[in-house]
């Protein structure tokens, strides 16, 4: 493995009574072991189609990586059409690993497309999107696992048409890459009736845990950044969560930890990044934690209503606007560090004698700098009795990313078997998406549009 867990700021002895206490592994190591053993049993079967995604056959890679490769030796701009885990998890890895400011780059200097993840349909955004591509050199995937989301095949009808206004339409076909369920879904059928490149999803794999399947790795491919390297890493995650003995075993400790932390009444999770270029992962990470934990029922039909809500905060932004929060406030939270033990550069700061000031700081790095402010945060939240534990990474690069993200998968399948949940549906979702079917006269939601019209709001309570 290429991470390190430091969970020490989780136990009591660290923080008291707010923490746990080792005995509880033994205490509980049969539900440890159920949930283990539940979520490897399922590997590659139903929802879990997932777990294989690190496993792919190296043929299917390969043509991946040259089709797409192609695609961004001669592409301006890249755009990702697609919300919810069809651009979160691409848009956290991208963000990760390319540079920070990536589109301002000169074409010389960036050697990679422009990126654009578009995951909203804000009127507004959409308008600014085409005042600023160059539609002869902009290249499109259209992302929706299901083929009916509302969101993606809006945007997708806007610029192909668009495209072929300005391409003509047998050239505006060549600008279209749809990611999928092959044989199902309105974009499928549209996809095959076009004649766009297409790229499947299994059917098991749900749109959070897709990120390592090509919604994925069709952007990472045209962005020249190492897809092998990425699956090798998610490979390394993936083979930890298989060890039987808890403490060899992240994904599992901590799904565990953070278990132990709901029942103790700690209903929030911050995931907070010391790395600007790992700042969208905590948006990752919120989502798959979000939908995948948050739910009404058990397994058994018994109303639970559990689930840990997900925070994001940035460090060191956020330590000058959450942390007096998470010190003094309510008992509520675990905080999960992301630390980079080797970044990218070295920055100096100038020991400028002509500035009669701060020289405590003169002659140190940045480097230095933040990775000690996350120290001191950790120390502050320990002095506090605030649960909190820290992820390392020896450096961003591909191999840490993609560990670090099929951590985040196992550990949420883990702590989805330990509360005894179906990890992998969202019906709070659906019943929104099937509002918004009827609101906008979709054929067969005739009933729930009546429903939803009868939903009262009173003049009353309106200012």
């Amino acid at each position: 493995m290429y991470l390190k867990f430091d969970y020490n700021n989780m136990m009591q002895e660290a923080i008291g009574k707010e923490g746990i206490l080792p005995k509880e592994f033994d205490k509980n190591a049969a539900m440890i072991e159920a949930a283990r053993k539940t979520v490897l049993d399922n590997r590659g079967k139903g929802w879990q189609e997932w777990c294989d995604l690190p496993f792919a056959p190296e043929s299917e890679i390969d043509e991946l990586i040259s089709y797409c490769g192609a695609i961004g030796k001669k592409a301006e701009s890249f755009v990702i059409l697609g919300i919810g885990g069809s651009a979160l998890g691409p848009l956290s890895v991208a963000s990760a690993l390319l540079h920070l400011h990536h589109n301002e780059l000169p074409k010389e200097k960036r050697n990679a497309p422009k990126l654009y993840v578009e995951d909203n349909v804000d009127p507004e955004r959409m308008a600014s999107l085409l005042d600023v591509l160059d539609l002869k050199t902009a290249y499109f995937n259209v992302i929706t696992k299901s083929g009916e989301t509302s969101e993606t095949l809006s945007q997708f009808l806007i610029l192909y048409s668009a495209l072929k206004k300005e391409l003509g339409e047998e050239e505006a076909k060549k600008h279209i890459i749809v990611t999928t369920t092959i044989g199902k879904g309105t974009l499928y059928n549209v996809a095959q009736a076009e004649g766009f490149k297409i790229y499947g999803v299994g059917k098991g794999v749900g749109g959070r845990f897709s990120v390592l399947s090509p919604v994925g790795l069709v952007a990472f491919a045209a962005l020249g950044l190492d897809v092998k390297a990425m699956l090798k890493g998610a490979a390394e995650a993936a083979k930890s969560a298989e060890e039987r003995d808890v403490k060899k075993n992240p994904a599992l400790l901590t799904a565990f930890l953070q278990v132990k932390a709901m029942e103790n009444g700690k209903n929030i999770s911050v995931l907070m990044p010391y790395a600007d270029s790992l700042k969208f992962m905590a948006d990752f990470y919120c989502q798959l934690w979000a939908e995948s934990l948050g739910k009404a029922e058990n397994l058994n039909g018994k109303t639970v209503h559990v689930g840990q809500t997900p925070a994001k905060a940035l460090g060191v932004t956020d330590q000058h606007s959450q942390v007096q929060l998470y010190t003094e406030g309510p008992f509520d939270k675990v905080v999960t560090f992301l630390a980079v033990e080797d970044f990218r550069t070295t920055v100096v700061i100038s020991d400028d004698k002509t500035v009669n000031a701060c020289d405590f700081l003169k002659g140190h790095t940045l480097n230095e700098l933040i990775n000690a402010e996350r120290k001191a945060t950790e120390f502050a939240l320990k002095k506090a009795n605030r649960m909190n534990f820290t992820i390392y990474l020896p450096s961003v690069n591909e191999q840490t990313v993609g560990e670090l993200l099929m951590y985040f998968m196992y550990q949420t399948a883990f702590a989805g078997a330990m509360l005894n949940i179906d990890t992998f549906n969202q019906p709070g979702v659906e019943e929104g998406k099937k509002a918004t079917f009827a609101m906008l006269g979709r054929s067969g939601y005739e009933a729930k549009l009546e429903e939803v019209n009868a939903a009262v709001h009173k003049k009353d309570y309106i200012i």
